[in-house]
């Protein structure tokens, strides 16, 4: 028996399945192209064709597409903030801060231990506003011609980071671009 998770988003779909022990058989990303729902049905059907429908336990879902999804598959919903917390304390017991930057927003999670049990002692998401989402770092990875995967590691690479201006999106292409134009190493320009 298996346990499919299905977070839908803006710019992928994240599917993991799990087999009854809670080892985690399968965990992949997967891009939308504007088409999240439909991506989320393949994605289903082909579980089902690999596990079979009898060895699936449960479906849940989240993400902004989590709820139709859930509605039209007969699965269950869950909040992203509690699905990533849960994700989180499950996989990373000591962690008490969850960063997760999405392709809409961005979402940043303080957790706390009481009693032994770990609670979501906070949390607050960004406006409505391309900084600090991941839509727009997957433009500049485009851009700058890589893939949104390769972006970390990369920056890590950095010997002299400049400062690129955070609050404002538009603001903070205008200084990559001029970054690149004075022939700032790619590096450089992905860790400011």
């Amino acid at each position: 028996m298996v346990s499919i998770g299905v977070d839908i988003g803006s710019v992928s779909t994240d599917v993991v399945v799990i087999d009854g022990d809670g080892n985690v058989l399968l965990d992949r990303y997967i891009r939308n192209y504007g088409k999240p729902i439909q991506t989320a049905l393949n994605a289903l059907t082909e579980l089902v064709q690999t596990h079979g429908e009898d060895a699936i336990e449960t479906v849940a879902f989240t993400g902004t597409g989590g709820k139709l999804m859930a509605r039209l598959c007969g699965g269950f919903f869950a909040n992203e903030i509690i699905a990533q917390t849960k994700a989180v304390t499950r996989f990373y017991p000591q962690a008490r801060t969850i960063m997760d930057v999405g392709g809409e927003d961005s979402k940043l999670i303080h957790l706390e231990e009481e009693g032994g049990l770990i609670k979501i002692r906070d949390f607050s998401m960004n406006t409505l506003c391309a900084a600090g989402t991941g839509s727009f770092l997957d433009q500049q990875a485009t851009r700058l011609g890589y893939k949104i995967e390769e972006l970390g590691e990369i920056a890590l690479r950095s010997k002299n980071p400049p400062r690129i201006a955070g609050r404002c999106s538009v603001f903070a292409k205008s200084d990559m671009i001029h970054l690149q134009q004075i022939a700032t190493p790619d590096e450089d320009i992905l860790a400011g």
